[in-house]
């Protein structure tokens, strides 16, 4: 498996932002986009995702092979959401390793979960999604959606060998169509891509961040 840049390292907070002052746009006004309930909040900022991020994903889903979609998990994600994520998440690792220094946790947690103060989805930069059937019946990809490295044994990375050659291909299908509209994919993490975000940045070489933290409620 290649080397993979983790949310922690220092060089992705590093990267300075120029917001574009592009708006979110609610998702559930765009049908050609289907949306999963699994994460659905009551204020739906969660199927909220940047202006310029629509086109990209029609564009990727109209690459797909016939009978196949994008099913949305969860786009824009309220800054308080991520602290409690993360600190929730970081804390059972602590938990569960006594022995690892706060450092360690920390960047050990990235691997599943942003920093808050750096996180795409806080931009509403990030979406998580996966392949389904015309019909909503999601394909074989290896492993749930949000799968951590732990429960999953690391199958939940991207590039992981321990799942079987169909979701193999259908990660790379998955992939193909993400990559040729513009986003990049954090590799421990199958479902998430972004685009303007200061990870995307750092690996696009990009000299700024188009995108940065939102406050919810926003306009969209």
């Amino acid at each position: 498996m290649p080397e993979i840049v983790l949310m922690s390292d220092p060089r992705v907070s590093a990267i300075p932002v120029e917001d574009r002052g592009e708006p979110l746009v609610d998702l559930r006004a765009v049908p050609e986009l289907l949306l999963d309930q699994r994460l659905a909040d009551s204020e739906g900022a969660y199927a909220h995702l940047r202006h310029g991020h629509v086109d990209r994903l029609l564009r990727a889903q109209a690459r797909l092979p016939e009978g196949l979609r994008l099913l949305i998990v969860e786009g824009y994600r309220p800054l308080a959401l991520q602290e409690r994520y993360f600190s929730a998440y970081a804390a059972k690792l602590s938990d569960a390793n006594p022995d690892w220094s706060d450092e360690h946790v920390y960047v050990q947690a990235s691997r599943s979960l942003s920093p808050p103060h750096i996180g795409p989805h806080v931009c509403g930069a990030a979406v998580d999604l996966t392949l389904c059937t015309q019909d909503g019946q999601e394909l074989d990809m290896g492993t749930e959606v949000n799968a951590s490295p732990e429960e999953s044994e690391n199958a939940c990375y991207t590039a992981a060998e321990n799942i079987s050659p169909q979701a193999r291909d259908n990660r790379t299908i998955l992939s193909e169509v993400l990559v040729e509209a513009g986003f990049i994919n954090y590799p421990t993490e199958w479902w998430h891509w972004s685009y303007g975000d200061r990870y995307w940045a750092l690996l696009t070489g990009a000299p700024a961040a188009l995108h940065s933290h939102l406050d919810w409620p926003a306009s969209a």
